[in-house]
């Protein structure tokens, strides 16, 4: 049976491109809710609903680029669909993301900083790269550019960055997280986790890891030049989870990593 797959946000840039990966990737536009205020028309042949209720009910799963004001009031309401849930809205806090692990007990839901396979292979690596480089003796800053549209910062991606060398080190990002630094700020703190967030022109994403020590740096870099990637991945992440047990899973579950 083809599965149905549709899209909240399928008005945005990135809902226009996921309307045409679902159809390439075998699956069935079930449909979508456009964005509130927006005058852009959905993709030729989608057809709109009212609400995320609306749009669960004829479908399998729901892949929601929408944006992080929405997302505990989309848990809520895509647990009791009982639907599977592909998140990648960015800029969530920690209180919308409690939200979406209560959801998971109900539902299977694959929530991902990025969809693409080679940044979620990157993100595998700087967790390694931050356990075999000790904070006392590595620095370690992320810096990451986006087009100047981008409402939040530092972008899920970097974040997710971050996430991984703090993991590799046991320790919580919360706890190192030192992101926009202005004015006499002091020496850098030994074991801190930088962010420096750049905006301009229509730079799809590009992210590098730094770790400095006094005798050598170590960048990892990944270059997005086309949004479709994240369209791609969310679908093949739509289809993985179309069906499984309820659980909170990521991009790396999906690849099998």
């Amino acid at each position: 049976m083809t599965q149905r797959i549709g899209i909240a946000g399928i008005t945005g840039r990135m809902g226009r491109l996921l309307a045409e990966e679902v159809p390439a990737a075998g699956a069935t536009l079930s449909g979508g809710i456009g964005r509130a205020g927006t005058a852009n028309p959905a993709p030729a042949g989608a057809r709109l609903f009212p609400g995320i209720t609306e749009l669960a009910t004829v479908s399998d799963v729901v892949i929601d680029f929408t944006n992080a004001a929405t997302a505990q009031a989309t848990a809520s309401l895509m647990a009791a669909s009982g639907k599977a849930w592909i998140l990648g809205s960015s800029g969530l806090s920690l209180a919308d993301e409690a939200a979406v692990e209560v959801a998971a007990r109900s539902i299977p839901v694959v929530y991902a900083s990025n969809f693409s396979a080679g940044v979620n292979l990157v993100l595998a690596l700087c967790e390694r790269m931050g356990a075999a480089l000790p904070a006392e003796q590595y620095d370690a800053e992320i810096v990451e550019m986006h087009h100047r549209q981008k409402v939040d910062a530092p972008s899920g991606t970097a974040i997710g960055m971050g996430r991984g060398v703090a993991k590799g080190r046991g320790q919580k990002l919360e706890d190192v997280m030192e992101s926009g630094r202005h004015g006499h700020t002091g020496a850098r703190k030994t074991g801190a986790i930088g962010f420096a967030a750049l905006r301009g022109g229509q730079v799809v994403g590009e992210h590098t890891l730094i770790f400095a020590s006094g005798t050598e740096h170590i960048a990892l870099t990944h270059r997005a030049f086309d949004r479709r990637t994240f369209a791609t991945g969310a679908v093949r992440a739509a289809l993985w989870a179309a069906g499984r047990k309820p659980g909170l899973y990521s991009m790396m579950d999906v690849l099998g990593m």
